[in-house]
């Protein structure tokens, strides 16, 4: 008996390294597709550009196969950086092909953009740190610190910009002035800040009149996915108007902030940051460099100031409105990102891990959902109103293992691996029945297989 289960051990062990190595190769291929010259792209044809937090993501896959590749990655980060720090979430491929999205943003508008390239007005969750870390880490110590010293001047900037930017009060968390800027683009509790202050009128109308079906065929987006799996036409008119807002105003802050009521101190940004000045600590200690009295205090007050965005009735993390200073309660995956920030208690962890052992809230067979189950928001192929993302998973997993929530970290590892395995490089997937949506051979999600593979 023990022979033949041993031997049955064997086997079975034997298959998942075959199907693991298969999909290593898989993924390799994906981000091979995808590249670029100086970057990797998200996917073809409908992502042609280079985004902030994808380029992160996928140099942490990078560097477990090809360290120089990785690199490059995220110094072509740099070159879009503004003048004042901004690190802004897309930087436009050059060519007639896509003047278009460069004329949408028109980033010349506003002194401070770079002058040899086109970039975005906004910037995305600052995962650069957490990239630059990541490389490091399978680096010698010699190569280790030539490659923070060369990273550090641009995320020290981009830190001090976030901090004076867009921590006015100085309280310790920063404010968005998109959903855009989430990377979750259509999360809950932004959409519900639009509908309830900024949808405007024309927009409402298009609505009413049903005018938005029509208008529907005319998107980029739907020409390669499924209009359900997007958000719908009117929440993307009305994501648009915010954006054409920004640029009426040379997307300077001050303006902005002067006649807007959207403004959220959005919190998976704000956990993403607080996490990243970790690593932002960790880089100038050793390359002993100090970092600004000023920048230390706001890191400071950003972990203190997180937990004002408890709830103690519902027991859950939300983002808060800025000028109200209201929590904005619409549940959402980002109730689970003070996981990955790596500041709260390990009680207040435990009461977060409660959440993904529940089927009606973010416990379902493929964890885990952008919004829980019963949300009257979910819907399962529903963009970021309900889809499980691999990013999202990759960082629950990252913040469940250290604080030492292993099984659950496993958990989250082994449906990543499964979604993926079973449906292909999709950008989300069905939490329900893990059937893939959105555009396929994603670049983010075959670089977070490889490292969770690895």
């Amino acid at each position: 008996m023990l022979a033949s289960i041993s031997s049955f051990t064997i086997k079975l062990m034997y298959t998942k390294a075959m199907n693991n190595q298969t999909l290593l190769e898989e993924a390799k291929a994906v981000l091979e597709k995808n590249e670029r010259k100086t970057h990797t792209i998200p996917a073809d044809r409908l992502y042609p550009h280079q985004w902030l937090w994808d380029s992160c993501f996928i140099a942490i896959g990078l560097r477990h196969f090809d360290m120089e590749r990785a690199q490059k990655e995220l110094k072509s980060l740099t070159r879009g950086q503004w003048a004042n720090g901004m690190l802004p979430h897309q930087i436009f491929t050059e060519g007639e092909a896509h003047w278009r999205d460069r004329n949408i943003w028109r980033s010349w508008l506003n002194p401070y953009a770079p002058d040899h390239f086109s970039t975005s007005g906004i910037t995305q969750p600052p995962m650069l740190a957490e990239a630059v870390v990541r490389i490091g880490k399978k680096l010698s110590k010699p190569e280790m610190r030539t490659w923070y010293q060369t990273m550090f001047p641009a995320l020290l900037a981009y830190h001090e910009w976030l901090y004076r930017e867009r921590d006015p009060h100085r309280e310790g968390l920063v404010l968005q002035v998109h959903p855009w800027e989430t990377g979750l683009d259509n999360t809950p509790p932004w959409m519900q800040e639009m509908h309830d202050h900024q949808l405007s009128f024309w927009i409402r109308m298009i609505s009413k009149l049903g005018l938005d079906k029509p208008l529907t065929l005319l998107r980029r987006d739907t020409h390669y996915v499924m209009p359900g799996q997007r958000l719908n036409t009117s929440d993307a008119l009305g994501l648009y108007s915010v954006q054409h807002r920004l640029r009426r105003k040379a997307y300077d802050i001050d303006k902005i902030l002067t006649h807007s009521f959207f403004a959220i101190e959005d919190l998976t940004f704000n956990c993403i940051l607080i996490r990243a000045n970790h690593h932002l600590r960790s880089i100038a200690k050793i390359i002993d460099r100090e970092l600004p009295k000023e920048l230390l205090e706001s890191m400071r007050k950003g972990e203190e100031t997180l937990e004002q965005l408890w709830d103690a009735y519902s027991e859950q993390y939300y983002p808060r409105n800025f000028v109200t200073h209201k929590l904005i309660k619409e549940p959402s995956i980002g109730t689970l990102m003070p996981l990955y920030a790596g500041s709260i208690t390990k009680e207040r962890a435990a009461q977060l891990v409660k959440l993904l052992h529940s089927r009606k809230l973010y416990g379902p067979k493929y964890p885990v959902p952008s919004v829980p189950i019963n949300s009257p928001w979910f819907k399962d192929h529903g963009y970021w109103q309900g889809p499980t993302w691999i990013n999202t998973n990759w960082l629950i997993i990252d913040g469940l293992e250290r604080y030492g929530f292993k099984e659950e970290a496993t958990a989250v590892r082994q449906a990543s691996l499964e979604l993926v395995s079973q449906s292909g490089f999709y950008e989300y997937f069905s939490p329900l029945d893990g059937s893939p949506a959105g555009t396929d051979n994603f670049s983010w999600t075959a670089a977070l297989m490889i490292d969770l593979l690895s």
